[in-house]
């Protein structure tokens, strides 16, 4: 069994910055991407960034130069590191793990249970 694990959520002021992080746990046998989504009130869950295991990233680019995505593949852990954070960053963060949980299991996708971050003045 897998377990998806965030922290690090809360209230900030505008441009203010918050590190959240999550850690996999449980049978792991290889993690490909791991990711951060969000999703706000009314609105659909979007991508945020993600990193794969040879760290190539991607963003979403309202967060371009802002957030930065790392892991630490030694302890499967993913960090989101979010700067000059914005009212429209207010939302729930998910955190997402593309994994294989066993050498002959299949590739399946985790989330974890998210975390609050609420930018407001």
């Amino acid at each position: 069994q897998v377990q998806l694990v965030e922290s690090g959520g809360g209230l900030v002021q505008p441009g203010e910055s918050l590190r959240l992080s999550c850690a996999a746990s449980g049978s792991i046998f290889n993690i490909y991407i791991m990711g951060w989504y969000r999703q706000a009130p009314g609105k659909q869950r979007e991508l945020v960034a993600s990193i794969s295991s040879d760290t190539t990233t991607n963003y979403a680019d309202h967060v371009k130069g802002r957030f930065t995505i790392s892991r630490d593949n030694a302890n499967n852990t993913v960090y989101l590191q979010m700067n000059t954070l914005k009212p429209e960053d207010t939302a729930v963060y998910y955190c997402n793990a593309d994994l294989q949980s066993g050498r002959y299991r299949p590739r399946l996708n985790y989330w974890g249970q998210g975390t609050q971050v609420t930018v407001s003045s």
